[in-house]
């Protein structure tokens, strides 16, 4: 009930409404208010000047107060009726409400019993929607009393009353025991004794509760209504053209003698019937529009949990990166928090714009609940067309997406914590939710592929009617052999040139595309000969040794290994041995590599050699049967395969030694060097099939790669002997 109460305060004192007259623009006014912001105007404006003029005014026009011009600042100021002239000019103040009204008439001279009557030629200027009228010679008097509403304010205010006193008690009331119904009295126990004993004519008085005495003040029928131009007669009909009660004497004088009349009681009850329906409608919307406001409260829950957990994980992805990520890790924060605080701004106007629609819909509703209430017909007639406008244009006003929330509790981003160390300024939020379409396959340009010794160069576009945004690109070649495919290259560039290939192998490629909402099918596979090689002994006697050129890969290494330096540098930020695999794999020919030592602390115990692409990650390598290496400290190395040691050799390390690792695919051996001296004899025979270079190492130790060298002097002279 409490939000009907704006719909009873007058516009212009801002109380509730006393002696309310309604206005043709359906609005409504105290009439003492009405008085008050009377303003006269010249007697060359009035409508009888007018007709004076010559200006065909009917009398028609002169009744259809509802053709109104609204109101316009760029004007005089004020719209006028049709039929009418506009209002002066006339500077505006503010009520208690905050409308915009007229100030008042000059106040009468202090001899002055009674307020005087309208001037003859006066302006009235609605204070809500500043349309104007030119009061006709009945003055005020001229518009209807609204009844009804006063039947309204009534029972508000009875509703909001505490609790019935008594009406009898002389000094301080009582609280009423019952009311009598006959004499329409609320009566104290002691004033009943006194004042209404049960005996002779009282005794057949009917006492009800004060609680039921109330409600049956509030059914009790009021006093018809009268005919604002013929007050001795009561509306009987209803003109449909005018939109307004009649009487007899109306149709007989010939007002509305060609108007269509019906009958009052038949559109009274018509119109509560369309007022009703037009309830329903607007009651629905208003219970959408609470459980809206439930879910829009629900969503200031959710983002405050979303944001959390999302601020944790956030934190534990940047504390992961080091000392690089720190500094970046503070300007991501602050990127959470602004998009948290921009989802509760949001969120929170958009529940107070509801709120404050929803409580004017209620006030409208319960208001429009009363005035269903009410038995006095031609009262309910008079305000009944206005009430249904404004019911059907609140609801359409809840119809227009009011009831969709301007934000959701996700937050669209999720970082990507995949970036080398070198990439960390560029770290930035990925969006999760993408609405794009995954790529159309590659396309293979058959025309710029080709190889080169050891090396093979693919090329690649997208289809050309292809719109999708593509990210990057995913090359995989095979080992050579027909086996699994594995990733040699990641970006956005068209064009890759693979190293370290097989020399007289058969390789397959394909790529695909990938955006943020997924990847896309494989291209066509394409197939690559690579061609042979042959390199000279210092005598010039040939001997077959593929030079190639690799580097670790971290795509397979253990995820305590650190990379620098394009990935020819490793080292570990463990104390435990972890292992890491070159990029290319050999199953065939003569290959050497070396690895220098570049920190050598607390004598701990690399291993070099070979292993399988499934080798531990998390053991020294040679600890299980998938790795063949020489593991050395500062004194000694030794051999070992499968957890099996052998071969123990004097020669240790020390920071700026280098390990020599020679395979020999055509003699299936493996031999190992420090400082290009050979230690021991062959260290591994009998090896077949794939082989990756392979380094386990702690964080005492950091080692890096040199490819496409030649093969030492020993094995080179071993290798031209017959």
């Amino acid at each position: 009930m409490e939000e009907m109460e704006e719909e009873l305060k007058c516009p212009v004192c801002g109380s509730f409404y006393r002696e309310p007259i309604i206005l043709p623009c359906s609005h409504n006014l105290c009439q003492a208010c009405a008085r008050n912001i009377l303003v006269q105007t010249p007697d060359s404006e009035s409508p009888q000047s007018r007709r004076a003029s010559g200006s065909a005014v009917s009398d028609y026009d002169y009744l259809d107060l509802d053709k109104m011009s609204l109101y316009s600042e760029a004007d005089s100021g004020y719209g006028s009726y049709g039929g009418f002239a506009s209002a002066p000019t006339t500077p505006c103040q503010k009520s208690p409400n905050g409308v915009r009204v007229f100030p008042p008439a000059a106040p009468p001279p202090p001899a002055a019993l009674a307020p005087p009557p309208p001037p003859r030629n006066a302006c009235l200027t609605c204070p809500q929607c500043h349309r104007s009228l030119v009061l006709d010679e009945r003055g005020l008097r001229g518009f209807p009393r609204n009844r009804l509403l006063e039947g309204v304010i009534d029972r508000y205010q009875q509703g909001r009353a505490a609790a019935l006193r008594c009406q009898l008690c002389e000094k301080a009331p009582k609280e009423a025991a019952v009311m009598c119904e006959q004499c329409d009295v609320f009566y104290c126990d002691p004033c009943r004794l006194r004042c209404h004993p049960p005996r002779g004519p009282l005794a057949k008085h009917r006492l009800v509760p004060p609680a039921q005495g109330r409600v049956s003040r509030r059914l009790s029928p009021r006093k018809i209504s009268t005919c604002t131009d013929h007050e001795l007669e009561n509306h009987s009909m209803y003109c449909v053209q005018c939109k307004s009660p009649v009487c007899y004497q109306c149709l007989e004088e010939g007002k509305h003698s060609s108007h269509e009349v019906k009958a009052l009681g038949a559109m009274w009850k018509l119109h509560k019937s369309q007022l009703s329906q037009a309830l329903n409608g607007l009651s629905d919307r208003a219970k959408e529009a609470k459980e809206f406001l439930v879910q829009l409260r629900n969503m200031v829950q959710q983002i405050q949990e979303n944001s959390v957990e999302f601020e944790a994980c956030l934190v534990a992805q940047c504390d992961a990166l080091i000392d690089a990520l720190n500094r970046r890790k503070a300007q991501l924060l602050s990127r959470v928090n602004k998009e948290h605080e921009h989802k509760l701004k949001v969120v929170r106007d958009q529940i107070s714009h509801c709120t404050v629609k929803l409580r004017q819909t209620t006030g409208l509703m319960e208001y429009c609940l009363e005035v269903i209430k009410e038995n006095d017909p031609s009262g309910f007639l008079q305000i009944s067309d206005a009430l249904i406008r404004r019911v059907h244009l609140t609801e359409d006003q809840w119809g227009k997406g009011t009831l969709t929330p301007r934000m959701t509790t996700d937050f669209d981003l999720n970082l990507d914590n995949a970036p080398l160390l070198q990439s960390i300024h560029q770290l930035d939020f990925v969006q999760m939710k993408v609405s794009s379409p995954v790529p159309a396959p590659p396309i293979l340009q058959l025309e710029e592929c080709c190889t080169h010794n050891n090396s093979a160069t693919l090329s690649w576009k997208q289809p050309p009617l292809s719109t999708v945004q593509v990210e990057g690109y995913i090359l995989e070649l095979d080992d050579g052999n027909g086996g699994q495919f594995r990733e040699v290259y990641v970006g956005k560039e068209t064009m890759c040139t693979v190293d370290g290939l097989h020399f007289n192998s058969t390789y397959s490629a394909r790529v695909k595309a990938f955006n943020k909402s997924g990847v896309s099918p494989y291209s066509k596979t394409l197939v690559l000969q690579t061609s042979e090689g042959c390199n000279f002994d210092t005598q010039g006697s040939p001997y077959s040794q593929l030079v190639a050129w690799f580097s670790f890969d971290p795509s397979s290494a253990h995820a305590d290994i650190i990379f620098s330096n394009d990935n020819l540098t490793v080292t570990c930020n463990s104390y435990d041995d972890r292992v890491v695999l070159g990029k290319t794999g050999f199953s065939k020919g003569l290959h050497y590599w070396e690895l220098s030592i570049d920190r050598y602390d607390n004598h701990p115990d690399p291993a070099f050699g070979v292993a399988r692409i499934d080798v531990l990650k998390d053991a020294m390598l040679g600890k299980d049967d998938k790795a063949w290496a020489m593991y050395v400290d500062n004194n000694r190395s030794w051999f070992m395969h499968n957890n099996s040691h052998t071969n123990r050799t004097e020669g240790g390390i020390t920071k700026g030694a280098t390990v020599g690792v020679l395979l020999d695919l055509t003699r299936r051996t493996l031999t190992f060097s420090i400082n290009e001296d050979q230690q021991g004899p062959v260290a591994f025979e009998n090896l077949e099939g794939l082989f990756f270079p392979a380094v386990s190492l702690n964080r005492n130790v950091q080692v890096t790669l040199h490819t496409g060298l030649p093969v030492p002097e020993f094995y080179a002279s071993r290798s031209a002997m017959p």
